[in-house]
């Protein structure tokens, strides 16, 4: 479905971020891009949606493809159009809007009113906890709540493939469990497409189909999730475990972070 082949980003003509990435997103599948900050992985997203351009950067060398498709060329309204949403990180809701009105931005394209109150009940149904607020000024729900309303926007859209940047930032477990149990959900009942950015490594694979991992602007390693999960690299490195269990400093990781082993 979706093909990144060779990708490479520059930042202000000067900056190179992405250094030869290359991934896909099958149909129907859900794709997790791990790596820590800086790695490269929004700018990836970026590089997908055509947000790029709103930051002065732009795709250098190699191509982005939808069903065969090039679309590192068009503009972030068209690729919006072909199905594609990216979910920014950070929970970017219109803070002066109602979480229904929130939820109608995300319809713009759709001119069948009937369609646009299905889909609201739909999203309803995926986040009862939105039904009770849906007249609150969205400025003030709780994190997992505007976490709920923007994954819900752009439901509203139809995406054939959503972009979800960092869905479990700054949230608690106990959410963060009910986020991605969601996000699956989605996946088998909509037939959508989820391209996955995470730091919670664990989270993503639990319910990911296909992992990469990403450090310094490279793809360093992927493979299916169920072998990613079991990788004692990513052990090490997310979480800090040895192979006995035992948890390193913090000093310890950011020095196996220099070693590279993933490269060699």
């Amino acid at each position: 479905m979706l093909a990144l082949k060779n990708v490479e980003v520059v930042y202000s003509d000067v900056i190179l971020v992405l250094r030869g990435v290359s991934l896909q997103v099958g149909q129907g599948n859900i794709v997790a891009l791990l790596g820590s900050n800086g790695a490269g992985k929004t700018t990836t997203l970026k590089a997908i949606s055509g947000l790029l351009s709103t930051e002065l950067g732009r795709v250098t060398a190699g191509s982005i493809q939808l069903d065969g498709v090039r679309i590192d060329r068009k503009a972030p309204e068209e690729i919006v159009k072909l199905g594609i949403v990216q979910i920014m990180e950070g929970r970017r809701v219109l803070e002066h809007l109602t979480v229904e009105e929130n939820l109608l931005v995300g319809a713009h394209l759709c001119r069948n009113p009937a369609q646009v109150r299905r889909d609201l009940e739909m999203v309803y149904s995926y986040f009862p906890a939105l039904t009770g607020l849906r007249h609150r000024t969205s400025g003030y729900l709780s994190g997992g709540e505007q976490q709920m309303l923007v994954i819900g926007r752009a439901l509203m859209a139809r995406p054939r493939l959503m972009l979800l940047d960092e869905p479990s930032l700054g949230l608690a477990p106990l959410l963060v469990q009910e986020i991605f149990r969601i996000i699956k959900r989605i996946n088998v009942d909509e037939k959508t497409s989820i391209l996955l950015v995470e730091q919670n490594a664990m989270a993503a694979l639990a319910i990911a189909d296909y992992g990469y991992v990403m450090d310094n602007g490279r793809v360093v390693l992927d493979g299916p999730a169920e072998k990613l999960r079991d990788n004692e690299d990513i052990k090490e490195f997310y979480l800090g475990l040895s192979d006995l269990g035992q948890r390193k400093s913090y000093r310890e990781v950011k020095h196996y972070k220099r070693r590279k082993r993933w490269l060699a």
